[in-house]
């Protein structure tokens, strides 16, 4: 039976360099077009961590070459992250879909802005790192400069860091279901949306911060009432004690045993643990509901149950 699913696309779908993105995107429409000639109707998200650090480090670079051009915020390098992102996934999805025949989708892609709270608790703690790595003097000046936070990344050198707050709203989504409806594949939620708040008047404000895109993907599942949310990832399927004599990968997990293990540090903060608890809040979301973590070119496989690991009541 048809469903309507929404993909989580990561990093390993779309590469770390144009070129290797060029390439990267081929092999993911091949995959996503597997489960739209089933039937599926297909809304796909997608990660942008090296692309939105590339932006930002080259318009950090203009800015210092010529300072009348100013700033570049964090929130409009998303957004142009978002546009060449889609560029080359729409037309790699278009040419698989001219390739089988299947002439009547049109493929789309929409800058997708995401509410978050302004009182999200993450912005007294920013956590992810992006931009260029520098030295401690650098940082000093950077952060006198500019008034932003920055701290030593793994003994690598220092960096920036920014707020991930929780995704409250998509602000798109009926666009992104009218569509969908209508027989369109669409790519959105572009590294997790970019991240705004409202001000007076209806006005939408960035904000410095990124979401995590399995969070952001989840609420879009469930803002466009979708029977599956599939997370691709660089694994076949979850496991306890990953990568030790012991390891033991599920083919299911149920909330309880999610938040038990998750309890237990069994998924990796950053990693695999946003993964399990994204699956987590939409399986619980609404009855029927379940999640998928799995590898790209075993998405097929898994809807029918034959990998993967399925998080379901």
């Amino acid at each position: 039976m048809s469903k309507r699913i929404v993909i989580a696309l990561g990093g390993n779908a779309l590469g770390n360099t144009l070129p290797e993105q060029a390439a990267a995107v081929k092999v993911t429409a091949k995959a996503i077009v597997d489960l739209i000639e089933d039937g599926n109707q297909v809304v796909v998200a997608h990660g942008n961590g090296p692309q939105v650090g590339i932006i930002n480090n080259a318009m950090s670079a203009l800015q210092k070459e010529d300072p009348s051009q100013g700033y570049t915020p964090l929130s409009v390098c998303g957004a142009m992250s978002q546009a060449y992102i889609g560029y080359d996934l729409q037309n790699a999805f278009r040419e698989e879909l001219l390739d089988r025949g299947i002439t009547n989708m049109p493929v789309c892609s929409i800058v997708t802005q995401v509410e978050v709270d302004p009182l999200d608790p993450a912005f007294e703690n920013p956590t992810k790192p992006i931009g260029k790595f520098m030295t401690a003097e650098e940082a000093r000046e950077y952060a006198a400069r500019t008034g932003y936070p920055v701290r030593e990344d793994a003994g690598r050198g220092w960096r920036r860091y920014v707020a991930s707050p929780m995704p409250k709203h998509i602000i798109e989504a009926g666009a992104i279901r009218h569509l969908a409806e209508d027989g369109h594949l669409v790519i959105c939620c572009g590294g997790g949306g970019i991240p705004v708040r409202r001000t007076v008047h209806n006005h939408l404000k960035g904000a410095p911060a990124v979401i995590d895109k399995d969070f952001a993907s989840e609420l879009l599942a469930e803002q466009l009432d979708a029977d599956m949310l599939i997370i691709l990832t660089a694994v076949e399927k979850v496991a306890v004690n990953f990568r030790k004599e012991n390891e033991q990968w599920l083919d299911s997990m149920t909330p309880e045993e999610a938040r038990k293990y998750a309890a237990e540090g069994q998924f990796a903060p950053g990693s695999m643990l946003p993964k399990v608890e994204a699956a987590v809040k939409f399986a619980e979301s609404k009855p029927g509901r379940e999640a998928l973590i799995t590898l790209l070119e075993k998405a097929r496989d898994g809807i029918a149950g034959k990998t993967g690991t399925v998080i379901r009541q």
